[in-house]
């Protein structure tokens, strides 16, 4: 792989990472709920989700699943559970923002982390991003593996800098921006669901 090939995928990389969308609104909303720390968990839930996705795409395995039906479950699933987060959020209490430390530890790490890995597992649009995206920068007359790993390792550092960036920036909204953002965000979620379903 050369260094301008690298490069083109940082950049890629990069931008689409900071387009908001579910995983971006999802660890606002957990930075929200339970502070920026333990937004952690659920960012790493999300970046465990794309490591099982790069995996199946890397193996020729997403191409499979575009074609079968099972790719129609999981959008069915996928947009049925963004549709309850969205309203998770649209009715959570917004003043667990500020609340004390005995009311944050109740956002357990564990369920921060799984809801993370679901909610970016049962999205679809995940395993057409990368079936779509790591064959651009693949050279097929050098060593795939090697490539595959270093493409892998730095999609992950991206983007776990940037959703990190996100749940600092979410922790540190006040009350009244918070409530806001629960509400953009829960709606944003629901229409995600919504029109996911519808195509």
């Amino acid at each position: 792989m050369t260094w301008t090939t690298w490069w083109i995928f940082v950049c890629t990389e990069t931008v689409l990472c900071l387009t908001p969308g579910p995983a971006v609104l999802f660890v606002l909303s957990s930075a929200l709920k339970a502070g920026a720390r333990k937004s952690i968990a659920s960012n790493l839930g999300i970046l465990a989700a794309n490591t099982v996705y790069f995996g199946l795409s890397a193996t020729g395995i997403g191409a499979v699943l575009l074609s079968s039906k099972l790719f129609f479950a999981v959008k069915w699933v996928g947009a049925a559970y963004l549709v309850v987060l969205g309203l998770r959020l649209l009715f959570s209490h917004n003043d667990v923002v500020k609340a004390p430390e005995n009311t944050l530890n109740d956002h357990k790490s564990h369920h921060l982390f799984f809801d993370g890995f679901m909610l970016q597992m049962s999205n679809p649009k995940a395993i057409v991003f990368f079936s779509a995206l790591l064959p651009q920068f693949i050279d097929p007359h050098a060593a795939i593996v090697p490539q595959i790993v270093i493409l892998g390792a730095t999609s992950v550092v991206i983007e776990f800098s940037i959703l990190l960036g996100y749940g600092i920036a979410g922790s540190a909204l006040t009350p009244r921006y918070a409530r806001w953002t629960n509400r953009v965000a829960g709606g944003l979620l629901i229409g995600a669901g919504a029109g996911l379903a519808t195509r």
